[in-house]
């Protein structure tokens, strides 16, 4: 028997193994996001016969559009099913069951990020389009002027969020909680990296770093217009040392790498028929953090 529920305490073994063998994914990791963010009803699992076989985590998020409102957004996280279990359809079954336990709760969307690009069709063939896209491209410290001086500073999760939210406030954009941006932070500080901002003549400018272990540090979002940008990357030596940076950003300004590419990334479903069929697909918005 196949039952889609909210989680419970006792579920946090089988949903930490299933964890690890979807994305192998060390225990600090885990650990991290059952101390920042865990909540069981955070938590969604498909079980069979008693036993876990599939889950989402899930952010409770907004999507902010401006000129039109803002609508809560669920962005489903860590989607994963047991590997001996995969090819039945649980983890479709599972996305299906997710749709009505939050139109039970008032969400009208759904987002996810797909943790890679075959699964973008997986997605689609379960109702998400194509909304959230970045610029990405890579950057060295040989390209990069010597700085004058320190402009980027270490922020807590609402500093980051209240620069963030002023300086995405003309895009459309994902927003997200304090406790979501908490375990973002708690991501980068396994990696000696962290949430930054700071005041450049031109303006404010945030980041978030994050290492891989591989020599790599992401950018998961660099923030702020281009001149600002010019400004703190310089500075990007001092507070997230690397041979090699990924940078992303919603724009296409010259504040990215030569090499910069536009990519899909984010997907969105609409719960609400109506909001479905009346909205412009070939629109694009920002989705930034996607805990990857």
């Amino acid at each position: 028997m196949l039952l889609t529920r909210p989680s419970r305490p006792d579920d946090i073994p089988a949903q930490r193994q299933l964890w690890n063998l979807a994305f192998g994914d060390d225990g600090a990791y885990i650990d991290n996001f059952y101390r920042t963010y865990y909540e069981p009803q955070r938590m969604l699992v498909l079980e069979e016969d008693g036993a876990v076989r599939s889950m989402t985590a899930w952010f409770d998020t907004t999507f902010v559009v401006p000129g039109q409102g803002e609508y809560r957004a669920a962005y489903l996280y860590a989607v994963a099913t047991h590997p001996d279990c995969r090819g039945r359809g649980l983890a479709g079954r599972l996305l299906a069951d997710a749709d009505d336990f939050f139109r039970s709760l008032g969400i009208p969307a759904v987002t996810t990020v797909p943790a890679e690009p075959s699964l973008h069709n997986f997605f689609g063939a379960n109702g998400f389009g194509e909304c959230f896209r970045h610029f990405e491209g890579w950057l060295s410290p040989s390209e990069l002027p010597s700085a004058k001086s320190p402009l980027l500073h270490p922020v807590t999760a609402a500093q980051y969020d209240a620069v963030r939210e002023e300086l995405l406030a003309q895009i459309p954009h994902i927003s997200y909680p304090e406790q979501a941006l908490k375990y973002q932070a708690g991501c980068c500080a396994l990696s000696r990296g962290g949430l930054f901002a700071g005041e450049t003549p031109e303006g404010l400018v945030c980041l978030c770093a994050e290492g891989t272990g591989k020599g790599v540090v992401i950018l998961k979002e660099l923030l702020g217009n281009p001149a600002a940008c010019r400004h703190a990357l310089p500075d990007l030596p001092r507070v997230a040392p690397a041979p090699r940076w990924l940078v992303r950003t919603p724009r296409s300004g010259d504040e990215t790498p030569s090499n910069r590419r536009l990519g899909r990334f984010g997907m969105l479903k609409w719960l609400d028929p109506e909001q479905k069929n009346t909205w412009d697909w070939s629109s694009t918005g920002y989705l930034g953090l996607a805990f990857d």
